[in-house]
């Protein structure tokens, strides 16, 4: 591993590394991790000598820092009892089901709180030593939301932006939080807070006035304590290139037609892809497909469900596990006759070309949380059809729906007015389908991950002019 410079212009801080450690013939290395803003973002860092700030995620194990592909890596240390207390507990805990709607209730521990200002002071001193004078910082997400303010009162002269890839609460949800102040302030401390939806920064805006005294600046801004801070919305996307040439590739496009044939070459093939979590509303989808086989026993179709393992170790994660598979085994039990599956169930993480052939394999693809700050699967979805086939049904809770308009929005938790959007999905008229793909393919073209991150940065620089 090469030693990483010492001081970066650019440092992108996240819960995790953007690599994990993988072992092969007998020995680990560094791998480079998949997701979308991994991908955007590592570019970005490797032109301006930038670092990345995170987790290594081994345990309480800490390498030294190193450098990975041109990017300098500096691992952040989270002890056993951390891991538990602040992502599994206030992170995972609190915030997590605060934040989306509270679909479940939110659990307010002041030893889950602790360890969480402790390890976000560690991540703070952590950029502060490394960021380049006048240098840029890039916080992620709402592990680390108290980040920005104290990163401020070190280094008073970086630029500080965050952004939050989950859904910001209305006012009456955030309220519940009895450290709503500290959250407000820490983000404030920041040159610009970004969301994924125009909701999402509304929703800060007011929260900021209503409990931290900040004042209304302009449309987009809050003032507090003389610092002007933006707030503005940045939907986050994908490399749509990438994904569009993976469903053009032969290899995907045999791959989908011998998993046709695996299903029992059906007319109508539905996929599901989500992690296996609460918000993403599985039960309810298969209970809404349940409906529609119940109406129309006679229809030649299958349902893929893919669900990638989530929180293994939490016992309410399990029980979702258990209560989405019996409900599989129901549904097959009931309307199932050899050699026809209704359902078919994964409980596994693909890698990107196959889920690739999946994607091209569907015709309807049911992306139905209950709530999401955004949902890329959908954007994944529409960049592999490359031949604009395919109908989208989308959650009007996803900040996708903010987007994608022409996909058929539903309800997540109505489970007939899901039945209903399916049996439309299956009666689309082909020119009718194609029209609206080819529109949904052109606003994720036009707006892909590598626009997100560069709007994001340029608004930054914008920002933290205007406050100087």
């Amino acid at each position: 591993m090469t030693k990483p410079k010492s001081k970066s212009k650019l440092v992108v801080v996240a819960n995790r590394l953007p690599v994990h450690r993988v072992h092969s013939g007998g020995e680990a290395h560094w791998q480079t991790s998949p997701g979308g803003l991994v991908s955007a973002l590592t570019p970005v860092l490797q032109t301006t000598e930038g670092a990345w700030v995170g987790w290594a995620g081994i345990g309480s194990e800490t390498p030294a820092p190193f450098e990975h592909e041109g990017v300098s890596l500096y691992p952040v240390p989270l002890s056993n009892e951390e891991i538990n207390d602040y992502y599994y507990g206030f992170c995972n805990g609190t915030i997590w089901p605060l934040y989306h709607d509270a679909v479940r209730t939110p659990e307010f521990h002041r030893h889950w709180w602790r360890p969480y200002v402790e390890v976000n002071r560690r991540f703070a001193t952590a950029v502060a030593e490394i960021l380049a004078d006048g240098g840029t910082a890039w916080i992620q997400d709402y592990h680390l939301q108290l980040v920005p303010a104290m990163l401020r009162e070190l280094r008073p002269k970086a630029k500080i932006g965050f952004f939050l890839h989950i859904p910001f609460p209305p006012v009456e949800l955030f309220a519940q939080l009895p450290w709503r102040r500290n959250i407000l302030e820490g983000l404030m401390g920041g040159d610009l807070v970004g969301f994924q939806t125009r909701l999402g920064a509304q929703n800060f805006q007011r929260a900021s006035r209503r409990f931290a005294d900040a004042k209304r600046a302009d449309a987009h801004s809050v003032l507090v304590d003389h610092h002007k801070v933006r707030v503005d919305r940045f939907p986050i996307s994908i490399d749509f290139e990438r994904f569009s040439q993976m469903g053009d590739s032969p290899e995907v496009l045999a791959r989908a037609t011998k998993l046709r044939g695996q299903l029992g070459q059906p007319k109508t093939i539905i996929l599901g892809v989500d992690r296996l979590d609460y918000t993403k509303g599985i039960d309810i989808r298969l209970r809404a497909y349940e409906a529609l086989l119940a109406r129309r026993r006679r229809l030649n179709v299958v349902l893929v469900q893919i669900a990638v393992p989530s929180r293994e170790s939490v016992a309410e994660y399990a029980q979702i596990r258990t209560r989405i598979e019996r409900l599989v085994g129901q549904i097959n039990g009931e309307y199932g006759d050899p050699p026809r599956v209704p359902v078919h169930y994964l409980y596994r993480s693909l890698p990107a070309e196959l889920l690739a052939s999946y994607y091209r394999a569907a015709d309807i693809m049911l992306v139905t949380p209950l709530r999401d700050g955004m949902n890329l699967v959908a954007k994944e979805y529409v960049a592999t059809r490359t031949d604009n086939s395919g109908t989208l049904v989308l959650s009007e809770f996803t900040g996708a729906a903010q987007e994608l308009k022409q996909a058929i929005l539903v309800n997540p938790h109505d489970i007939d007015g899901l039945a209903a959007a399916l049996d439309e999905a299956l009666s689309l008229e082909p020119e009718e389908m194609k029209h609206r793909m080819m529109a949904m393919r052109r606003t994720v073209r036009r707006h892909d991950v590598h626009h997100w991150a560069q709007s994001f940065l340029e608004a930054l620089s914008e920002a933290a002019s205007g406050s100087d």
